[in-house]
């Protein structure tokens, strides 16, 4: 009886793949991973060959339902005997938690790709860790120290040596304290950003330095304490800021695709790291305007 199912399954297998090229046009979509964290880049790859006679565009794909794409596509064509390849590369990523899907894309009633079903995580933990319980308050017993003689003298001496010092300084006028100049948040983090844009590191330290001086202004700012966290435990906590959504979720690639970079696991572009460096200053600027006005000072 499997045997049966078996040859079964093969032949409409079989029909099923003939029925897709009757017209000499296939399409075929990949993925490189079909789990991932949250804001974690997949790449997304649409294969498309057109016959002579089927007389058909590559399809344009600007939107997918839970998904944001990274940047620009990569998209590569070749011609040969009057038929036409198309080879698109999308970076695309997931701020939704969740079994998604990504649809079907299609040339035709019979030409179109299998949905692809992603599972968009957050990082694992194991339940069965054990958990520490806060210790009690220790109470230190103070030991006494057998004091000599000589320290009695000591202090003595220091103390007439500080009188001398306070009375002799009485005598002269004080000096005027020149009060200290302080720089603010914005001003700082848009010197550092132009500092930052005109000695441009390597990529790693580049990213590191980018995403630092961010922090550094949400905590001076905003009182947020963000030097220390995550960059997924920064994202909830930017949520309260109340930018708009599409800057939130721009500044949230950014965030991610640097700390992608700082720990080796990306190779960024040039056009990377305009994009990042562009979405930062510009959330840091949008936040100096909601708090206090239109800034003072910009970076070219």
């Amino acid at each position: 009886m499997i045997f049966k199912r078996q040859i079964l399954f093969f032949i409409s297998f079989v029909f099923a793949q003939v029925a897709i090229a009757q017209d000499g046009s296939t399409i075929r979509a990949s993925v490189d991973k079909k789990k991932i964290l949250i804001g974690e880049p997949i790449q997304l790859t649409i294969e498309t060959y057109l016959s002579p006679a089927a007389g058909k565009k590559f399809p344009v794909i600007d939107t997918i339902e839970h998904f944001d794409f990274i940047g620009e596509p990569i998209i590569d064509t070749a011609d040969k005997n009057g038929s036409r390849s198309f080879k698109g590369i999308y970076k695309i990523t997931s701020f939704d938690s969740g079994h998604w899907v990504i649809p079907s894309f299609t040339l035709s009633q019979d030409v179109k790709t299998d949905t692809i079903p992603i599972d968009v995580v957050f990082s694992e933990f194991d339940p069965n860790q054990e958990y520490h319980d806060i210790k009690d308050i220790l109470e230190v017993k103070s030991s006494k120290k057998k004091t000599e003689w000589w320290w009695y003298v000591a202090g003595g001496v220091l103390l007439l040596a500080l009188l001398l010092l306070y009375l002799r300084r009485r005598k002269k006028h004080e000096p005027v304290a020149v009060p200290k100049i302080m720089i603010s948040p914005y001003e700082e983090a848009m010197k550092q950003l132009e500092q930052l844009q005109r000695n441009k590191p390597e990529a790693k330290q580049y990213h590191s330095v980018l995403t630092d001086i961010f922090r550094l202004y949400i905590f001076r700012k905003n009182g947020i304490l963000s030097l220390q966290k995550t960059t997924d435990d920064l994202v909830i906590q930017l949520k309260s800021l109340n930018l708009a959504k599409e800057q939130f979720d721009k500044l949230s690639q950014s965030l991610r695709l640097s700390d992608f970079v700082k720990f080796a696991k990306y190779i960024p572009t040039n056009e990377d790291d305009k994009i990042c460096f562009e979405e930062i200053k510009k959330s840091i600027i949008i936040l100096e305007q909601s708090n206090s006005g239109s800034p003072s000072i910009g970076v070219s």
